[in-house]
């Protein structure tokens, strides 16, 4: 029982489990970096509609800022949850979902990096085109963004990264 629960935690795990344990391990890095994004964006860089339907379901009121301030805060809220999400993101797939060993350890953690950032800078400017051209609710252009850079990162972790 522990032996099979060591196998399906490690690298070599049937391809279908290591998928399940990126997608969770992404969930929770994913509930991170929104959390981080809406608290940044709530207290400190103003980036919500007043009608946003996160802020509308906590009935919470937030400050009334231009499309060009929005857009800029999100992106710098979106900046600052970068950041802890993707350490924590590398250290957890490098723990439980791709086997190491194509690179040196800080090889591999900059490829990751600047994988992510580069989904990261790809997601944010078309969150911010939807929010200052299409003038979408912050959390709608959040979410397109966190998708384009789960399908990007994916692929380019697993055969760019980390041995495919």
């Amino acid at each position: 029982m522990i032996n099979d629960l060591k196998r399906q935690l490690g690298h070599d795990a049937h391809p279908m489990m290591q998928f399940i344990k990126y997608g969770t391990i992404g969930v929770m890095v994913t509930a991170l970096h929104t959390l981080i994004f809406y608290l940044a964006g709530y207290f400190f860089f103003p980036c919500f509609k007043p009608d946003d339907i996160v802020f509308r379901f906590l009935g919470l009121s937030v400050a009334l800022v231009s499309e060009e301030t929005r857009a800029l805060n999100a992106s710098i809220c979106n900046a600052i949850g970068f950041i802890p999400a993707n350490v924590i993101c590398y250290l957890l797939n490098r723990l439980f979902v791709f086997k190491p060993g194509r690179h040196h350890w800080t090889v591999e953690f900059l490829l990751f990096f600047s994988i992510a950032a580069l989904c990261v800078i790809i997601a944010t400017a078309t969150q911010h085109l939807l929010i200052v051209h299409l003038h979408m609710q912050t959390t709608f252009a959040f979410l397109i963004n966190i998708t384009i850079s789960l399908v990007i990162n994916f692929a380019m972790r697993k055969f760019v990264v980390f041995k495919g």
